[in-house]
């Protein structure tokens, strides 16, 4: 079985896609998703996030959401909005965001893969969600968010890659947010089998973004093996939708932390507590961390840059040499009392994308007491710590840009 496999992609009809592509479902909120499909009957969120034509008093996880999604896939097939490709084909899918350009491909990840640990991951991810994209793959019978995973950069392939995104691309949009999405199809037979060989040889993929979707396509595909006396391992369903991109093109930003109360601490307390594990300095503008153990705080209106002594960061342990980790067991924990993350309602995470300004807005409106600004983790980190066989803590990672939903689905 191939660690992936070219695949006859369902994707916007030609002149379409500026109508259907549509940010990842995971991204907003119900009231900001409701708000983008205005005026937008073709918008792919109304199958990424069916609730949209639904009551906003509709529980999102109920089983009329899920056929609500199925309905709007059909309505847009068969209004020729959503095409299939009639035959296998890999999707070259650049994005540009400001300078920043990242160069990868569309295609379909062999869950065998996953399973065995050849496609790796760093997260642990939540039952209740990863039950909601099981349930939406086998409403739809169709993978439609792409899993972000990332090969360790090779030459041969990168090269590939660029000599296929020559000419007119078959999508070219500008989002939103500002960010260009490119594809171009890949068709021809001779470059398809090449590409797919060279990935052949890599050690391993990452799952960079999507661990929830990786993790259902896996259990879609058990039941249908269950279900299928005729089960081959060829299916569509042994696959799952991913776009890879080599791993020096990635770009992961900050993912800051935020904290609703100082643990029963005065301000002055509480400073005089991190002073007692790190060294502070009051500073006269935001502080964006430029390596590891450094971090920005604010706190009461002002910023400080807090600095972990050397001999206090791990150098063998590659989670706990993350400055998510740093943060957590350093100061998160002993002092604040934030002994998990993932569960704990007093702390909150914040997007680098946002920007520091945003940490203070929600600081100074008073609903929280302090925010934490971090350095980015790497991606050679990521792969460490994947490769390590260990989970990061949550939010570590922010990638920029995200994926276009809606141009390259996968139908099982």
């Amino acid at each position: 079985m191939s660690l992936i496999r070219a695949f006859p992609g369902l994707r916007p009809a030609t002149g379409r896609a500026e109508e259907v592509a549509a940010p990842p479902y995971d991204v907003m909120s119900d009231l900001e998703a409701r708000e983008m499909v205005e005026g937008r009957p073709w918008s792919f969120l109304h199958i990424s996030r069916p609730e949209v034509d639904l009551p906003v008093s509709v529980d999102p996880y109920s089983p009329e959401v899920y056929s609500k999604a199925a309905e709007n896939l059909a309505a847009m097939r068969s209004e020729g909005v959503l095409i299939q490709d009639s035959s296998d084909c890999y999707y070259v899918y650049r994005l540009t965001m400001g300078a920043h350009t990242q160069l990868g491909v569309v295609a379909a990840a062999s869950v065998d893969a996953y399973d065995n640990g050849r496609i790796k991951r760093h997260e642990l991810t939540r039952p209740a969600k990863e039950q909601d994209r099981v349930k939406q793959i086998s409403a739809l019978n169709t993978q439609t968010g792409p899993v972000f995973l990332v090969y360790p950069s090779d030459d041969r392939i990168d090269d590939l890659l660029s000599s296929a995104a020559e000419g007119d691309p078959a999508v070219d949009i500008t989002a939103a947010d500002s960010v260009r999405h490119q594809i171009w199809v890949l068709s021809d037979k001779t470059r398809i089998t090449a590409l797919t060989l060279l990935f052949d040889e890599l050690p391993a993929l990452y799952v960079a973004d999507g661990h929830h979707r990786s993790a259902a396509a896996s259990r879609v595909a058990a039941e249908c093996k269950s279900a299928n006396p005729q089960h081959t391992g060829e299916e569509p369903y042994n696959y799952f939708l991913s776009v890879i991109f080599p791993h020096k093109q990635t770009r992961i930003l900050d993912y800051n932390r935020i904290v609703r109360d100082l643990n029963g601490m005065s301000a002055p307390q509480f400073l005089q507590a991190v002073r007692d594990r790190f060294q502070v300095e009051a500073a006269d503008q935001p502080v964006k961390p430029e390596q590891t153990g450094h971090f920005g705080m604010y706190l009461d209106g002002a910023w400080y840059q807090l600095v972990l002594a050397d001999a206090r960061i791990p150098s063998l342990d590659p989670v706990a040499s993350l400055d998510v980790s740093l943060l957590a067991n350093e100061l998160l924990d002993p002092v604040l009392g934030i002994t998990d993350q993932r569960t704990d309602s007093r702390i909150d995470f914040v997007g680098g994308i946002r920007g520091l300004k945003a940490l203070e807005q929600r600081v100074d409106s008073g609903e929280w007491a302090v925010a934490f600004a971090l350095y980015p983790t790497t991606m050679n980190a990521l792969m460490a710590v994947a490769d390590a066989g260990q989970i990061m803590p949550p939010k570590s990672t922010w990638f920029e840009p995200k994926l276009a939903d809606g141009l390259v689905s996968h139908l099982l």
